[in-house]
């Protein structure tokens, strides 16, 4: 039987170097807390066996139908702007990947979160707890329902707002292939002023915004707003230094 799967054994853990520089600076002044964050030697790489790379999956079995509507988690309406946040995963050679594990996490419309650690002063919403999951689809595309999130202030910085944002989390074929960011909306002023949105290398800023998407929004009943998410692909052949 052909099949394009590829045999463990023989996958890579090599990468375009073009693909790594997507990715911001460990340490960047402008961003206080990476200050403290960022580790202060050199790390040392710890090659990854087969049992890591073929490892179990993580959470897809347990996703249930409406985990990815945010409104629909309490007893009532939730406050806010009803929204549909929705795109495809893929590679950076265009091609879909399905059966990924999508976690969201964020603020409710007043830019408050269910935590003991956020102080600040906004009404938490009954409704709404700001977190929900999906699988991709066979053609890579996922959708949440949700409340627009609201911005809110970082605690202790002088005038200092975080834009409205949305955490995703995302579970590829193995417990360790998670990968973390946030997406922005268009058209927010608070963007620019992001001390974490700025630690981004500029060409790829554009890329964690999310587009207004005319197209996928429901008359009378919620705005729809495109974000994909792009991947490395593997490259089969080995690279030396």
């Amino acid at each position: 039987m052909i099949t394009d799967t590829p045999n463990p054994l023989e996958i890579s853990t090599d990468y375009p170097l073009e693909s790594t520089r997507a990715h911001p600076p460990m340490l960047t002044p402008s961003y206080v807390f990476t200050r403290k964050r960022a580790p202060h030697r050199p790390l040392r790489v710890i090659p990854h066996t087969l049992t890591e790379l073929s490892g179990p999956i993580y959470g897809h079995d347990s996703v249930q139908p409406l985990d990815n509507d945010l409104t629909k988690q309490g007893e009532g309406e939730p406050i806010g702007e009803r929204i549909f946040v929705h795109g495809q995963v893929m590679d950076e050679d265009g091609r879909a990947i399905p059966n990924t594990l999508i976690e969201i996490w964020q603020a409710n419309a007043a830019g408050r979160y269910i935590h003991a650690l956020d102080s600040h002063p906004a009404p938490l919403d009954p409704n709404f707890y700001g977190a929900g999951r999906t699988v991709t689809a066979d053609d890579g595309t996922y959708t949440f329902t949700t409340i627009k999130p609201g911005p809110y202030p970082i605690m202790g910085l002088n005038n200092y707002w975080r834009p409205a944002h949305i955490h995703l989390s995302l579970f590829g074929p193995s417990f360790l292939t998670r990968l973390v960011t946030q997406l922005y909306f268009e058209g927010d002023p608070l963007i620019q002023h992001d001390m974490i949105y700025s630690t981004a290398p500029e060409s790829s800023r554009e890329a964690m915004i999310a587009k207004f998407d005319m197209s996928a929004t429901k008359s009378e009943w919620a705005l729809a707003y495109r974000f994909d998410i792009v991947l490395r692909s593997q490259k089969n052949t080995h690279i030396e230094a």
